[in-house]
């Protein structure tokens, strides 16, 4: 089905066109002609698949049929998002597809001076997306208001509820009109987002694309077995054999991420950490540079899983696998977007087992192993065990088995 069967405008139409849009997702060809019909939504789908044209688009076209005039301070669509990154690279979209539109949009993040943010706000935004500290500041020195509010948009719902937002967003949502178009995307539908979604969006339709092996992204998925002091020396000489161009390297820890940019540089590779140590100043020309090709490899703690949207990146490397198995989902959905190929490697230890198990059960089939000459492990890590479950992870839910989703 192409764009022009969903009831978007010409006008929108043709900035999906300039934006080499060949045609829409699942994802997207699912929600935009419910969201343009005004409806409640609910809609899950894998990281990479498109969804904030999902909700951008409709909005657009539903702000532009407006006449009443917008009022300082105020808002007519609002969008939360649980990380800076993602913030502004929604806003960036919101740009890009309202190009021949005369809409308004901004984003509200912490770690930057709030006062131009305050000054944006002073005749009012059309599409506000915003993280929701900075909002909740911004909210108590009424610096906005949400009288002329159509539409709230939950984005990446799950990780916002990870990172501890569950009572920001609820004190934003009390100070909402009743009367509203509300919006949840997420990348799974954990027992907690419905509880979300259940107190923030009545009468909604769901959508849940999560297990579609159609709309799975195509992500060659492997590992390495090596001894946990080798992971530094065996990315290099990945990185060099290979003849790798570039990389997005996830770390668990600030300083490991600083340690290991050390030490690929001692090797004559260049790297930049990213973390949120850094300003965010610092952060968005790392992730601009990155983009462009100027850096190689980043070397990113998990702050980054959701915030870098790259179309072209081909390669992740998980040099430390994550705590949570949604996690390594996440991650691995930095490549392999709008339809490209990717790949993810892990470099996995014995002491990543138990994660290891876990991540396999997430995604419901073993990762292929492999070893590297003279990296090989001193000490071995054990055959996998599919159904693993976690005794204690509280709050995670159980890992259900999805479709593969490498080649």
């Amino acid at each position: 089905m192409p764009f022009t069967k969903l009831g978007l405008s010409t006008t929108l139409i043709q900035a999906i066109q300039e934006q080499n849009y060949q045609q829409p997702t699942p994802i997207q060809a699912k929600a935009i002609p419910l969201v343009l019909k005004g409806k409640n939504l609910i809609a899950a789908a894998q990281t990479g698949t498109g969804k904030t044209a999902g909700f951008v688009l409709p909005i657009l076209q539903s702000i532009s049929q407006q006449t009443e005039a917008l009022r300082g301070k105020r808002v007519r669509a609002l969008i939360l998002a649980p990380t800076r990154e993602l913030a502004q690279q929604v806003e960036q979209s919101i740009k890009d597809y309202a190009k021949h539109l005369e809409i308004s949009s901004l984003a509200m993040v912490g770690g930057v001076d709030s006062e131009p943010q305050k000054q944006a706000l002073i005749y009012g935004v059309d599409i506000l997306v915003a993280t929701p500290g900075r909002l909740l500041d911004m909210m108590y020195q009424r610096a906005v208001h949400f009288d002329q509010l159509d539409t709230l948009v939950l984005d990446e719902a799950d990780r916002m509820l990870d990172m501890g937002f569950i009572d920001d967003i609820n004190k934003i949502v009390d100070r909402l009109p009743e009367q509203r178009q509300s919006l949840l995307f997420s990348a799974t539908l954990s027992k907690q987002v419905k509880q979300l979604a259940k107190t923030t969006i009545g009468d909604a339709v769901e959508i849940s694309l999560t297990h579609d092996a159609n709309n799975a992204p195509d992500i060659d998925q492997w590992l390495v077995t090596v001894d946990k002091d080798k992971k530094s020396s065996l990315l290099s000489h990945m990185i060099n054999k290979n003849d790798w161009q570039q990389a997005l390297i996830f770390i668990q820890t600030k300083h490991g991420s600083a340690k290991l940019v050390s030490q690929l540089e001692k090797r004559g590779i260049a790297a930049e950490a990213f973390h949120s140590g850094r300003s965010q100043a610092s952060r968005t020309k790392l992730l601009e540079s990155f983009k462009a090709g100027e850096v190689k490899f980043v070397v990113a703690t998990g702050i980054a899983a959701r915030g870098i949207d790259i179309e072209e990146l081909n390669r992740v490397v998980n040099y430390d696998l994550p705590d949570q198995a949604d996690d390594y989902v996440h991650r691995i959905g930095r490549t392999g977007r709008a339809g490209a190929s990717g790949e993810a490697i892990s470099f996995v230890s014995k002491d990543d087992f138990r994660n290891l198990c876990a991540i396999e059960s997430r995604i419901g089939h073993l990762i292929e192993r492999k070893e590297v000459e003279g990296f090989e492990p001193k000490k071995e890590v054990p055959i996998s065990i599919l159904n693993y479950k976690p005794k204690s992870k509280k709050g995670n839910g159980h890992y259900k088995n999805s479709k593969k989703t490498s080649k």
